[in-house]
């Protein structure tokens, strides 16, 4: 009983975080759709030397930790003269990490579409452009409603990481709290409830969301 008294009293204390968590979220997942769509762009346009660079880039995102990201970003660009706020550095962090994915996300759904759409858009006098920003683009992001949802659940709990380059967000408080009363295993579960309410509504509106897309498609 005691455990279950202390852990349900540390969760108004934590909760506090919970704004943080929100706005990292919030603000990351648009870096990273506007990031990963201009990546993607890139590489269906196959312009040689930018190809290979987006390639690189999207490769070295994907191949080194979200952690290690963070704490670079955070700690060595100081070292040549780049100070960012903590938040802004897991902002960044966050983002530019889930770009790389995001944007195999966009370049997989907008190569879904069937070519003949863009063949039909041309041929009513659309440029290429145009066309893409109009009629292809708008299509493909329907096909990305749900892998783009499962990433932002994913966002919420990375948020947890950002705890270590000072951003005081739920996790963060949960090891102040922790190192001042000992009481380990209830900050740390009093955390993990939290994430958990956080998540799963956000886990809800993803699948109405994808329910609604099927629905449309369908019709």
């Amino acid at each position: 009983m005691d455990f279950l008294r202390n852990t349900l009293s540390m969760i108004p204390l934590l909760a506090s975080g919970i704004p943080m968590v929100l706005n990292l979220t919030v603000y990351s997942l648009i870096l990273a759709v506007v990031v990963g769509l201009i990546l993607s762009l890139v590489r269906i346009a196959h312009v040689p030397f930018l190809n290979q660079v987006v390639v690189v880039i999207v490769e070295f995102l994907r191949g080194t930790p979200l952690l290690v990201q963070l704490v670079y970003i955070y700690y060595v660009f100081p070292v040549i003269g780049i100070h960012i706020d903590p938040v802004v550095s897991g902002i960044l962090g966050l983002g530019l990490n889930y770009a790389a994915y995001v944007s195999e996300v966009f370049r997989s759904s907008i190569n879904s579409i069937d070519r003949g759409q863009m063949e039909a858009a041309l041929s009513l006098g659309y440029t290429p452009p145009r066309a893409m920003a109009k009629i292809i683009i708008p299509q493909s992001l329907r096909v990305s409603v749900p892998p783009l949802g499962n990433y932002a659940i994913s966002m919420v709990k990375d948020t947890a990481l950002t705890s270590v380059i000072a951003v005081t967000e739920i996790l963060k408080q949960a090891n102040v709290l922790a190192s001042t009363t000992f009481q380990v295993t209830e900050a740390y579960t009093a955390a993990a409830i939290l994430y958990l309410v956080i998540s799963l509504p956000l886990s809800g509106l993803v699948k109405v969301a994808e329910w609604r897309v099927n629905r449309n498609v369908a019709k």
